[in-house]
């Protein structure tokens, strides 16, 4: 990636040779190019005496690295861009470790004052609203907030959102099919309050999981109700565990995981997601339906399950996603198969729920040797692979 303040070599996280998505785009060089010679009203920023800087939403790594120089704070959701900007930071030559740059999750307090405010634009207009509202106490008068994201991730309800919660708000012209938001942040914008976390209940047609509460962060998927596919699965999933340890990869709310360790109290249960706002929903999830505490259940986040031991899992649960932002992608689902083969011990399953035209079955069979339909019904299918005994080869 070129830009005004220098040429770095950015990789996505984790960094796989027939990715064929770059780290960037033309948003981030958009933004970029403004804050150096930006022009009008809207005209270049003094970075070098702006004060303190803060990235919100940044997804490789692109604006954190271009702009070190500054000591940025960056704020994420994702675990995996926030390796993937520690990759590219070293990988520059940077490095997190000289304080040159803090990174900081969602769920993190944010810097008490920001003089700049660079946002690059979610997927999730909730994730948006939800910082938007954390990060205004933190902004002031003088502070220059820009925002960028390509034309169509800016709809007419993003703007809406920057103007109610932080001040006026205008657009750029597009450019190479990105555009800019300029923010003047207002002391008589509404100070409503953050409406995250929303709570509710799931109906008796929930399966395993009727009548539990959801609690939900902003940015996690369907965070204002219970997805179907997931309702499918709840329908779905096995009723007795047996005291087994069970993992809810990609765990978003975590009612997967709570509804298995309501019907057996013995189970051990993992939960991992590779977004904070999710694994801070599943904790919250958990503690409303499970009365006592409980040493048998972790909330982790990472990479699937690339921080667990091999063979140390005896059942494996997983609605995994298919869009990486705007691109749909089967590469992080696959990438949860095969780490969920490793970590299972012989025996142990792995259920996932999808949508019928992804054809996992196929690629379950390649990978455990066997794939069964479960559960299925027009839209969806519940898939059922179990690792078998490695048997050694024949000298």
């Amino acid at each position: 990636m070129t830009t005004p303040f220098g040429s770095y070599e950015l990789t996505r996280f984790p960094e796989d040779p027939r990715d064929q998505l770059r780290a960037w785009d033309a948003a981030d060089e958009y933004l970029l190019r403004h804050l150096d010679s930006g022009t009008g009203e809207h005209g270049p920023v003094d970075l070098a005496g702006a004060g303190q800087i803060t990235i919100l939403g940044d997804r490789w790594g692109a604006l954190t690295t271009a702009l070190a120089a500054y000591h940025p704070t960056q704020i994420t959701d994702s675990y995996l861009a926030r390796a993937g900007t520690a990759g590219n930071l070293d990988r520059a030559g940077i490095g997190t470790a000289k304080s040159t740059v803090r990174l900081l999750t969602t769920q993190d307090a944010p810097p008490e004052r920001i003089d700049v405010l660079l946002v690059r634009v979610p997927k999730s207009l909730a994730l948006l609203e939800d910082q938007l509202y954390r990060l205004a106490p933190h902004v002031h008068a003088g502070t220059v907030i820009v925002g960028t994201g390509m034309v169509k991730e800016i709809h007419t309800s993003t703007l809406k959102l920057f103007e109610k919660i932080l001040g006026p708000t205008k657009t750029s012209l597009a450019e190479k099919k990105a555009r800019l938001i300029f923010c003047t942040p207002s002391a008589t914008s509404t100070r409503a309050v953050d409406p995250w976390p929303v709570t509710y209940t799931l109906d008796e047609d929930a399966g395993s999981g009727a009548g539990l509460t959801a609690v939900n962060h902003a940015g996690i998927f369907c965070a204002d109700r219970l997805d179907v596919g997931t309702r499918f699965f709840l329908q779905s999933i096995p009723n007795n565990t047996n005291g087994a340890r069970v993992v809810d990869l990609g765990c978003g709310n975590g009612i997967v995981g709570t509804a298995v360790a309501v019907a057996d109290p013995r189970a051990e249960i993992v939960f991992t997601d590779e977004s904070y706002q999710a694994v801070a929903s599943a904790k919250a999830t958990f503690r409303a339906n499970v009365q006592h505490e409980r040493e048998r259940a972790d909330f982790l986040v990472g990479d699937g399950v690339a921080m667990l031991d091999p063979g140390s899992v005896d059942l494996v649960l997983c609605n995994p996603p298919f869009h990486s932002h705007q691109a749909t992608t089967d590469a992080t689902a696959l990438r949860m198969f095969a780490q969920s083969r490793k970590v299972l011990r012989p025996g142990g399953e792995l259920w996932v729920v999808a949508n019928r035209h992804m054809g996992y079955h196929t690629h379950l069979r390649r990978l455990f040797g066997n794939s069964e339909v479960a559960a299925s019904e027009p839209k969806f299918v519940v898939l059922r692979a179990v690792k078998r005994e490695e048997r050694p080869r024949p000298m």
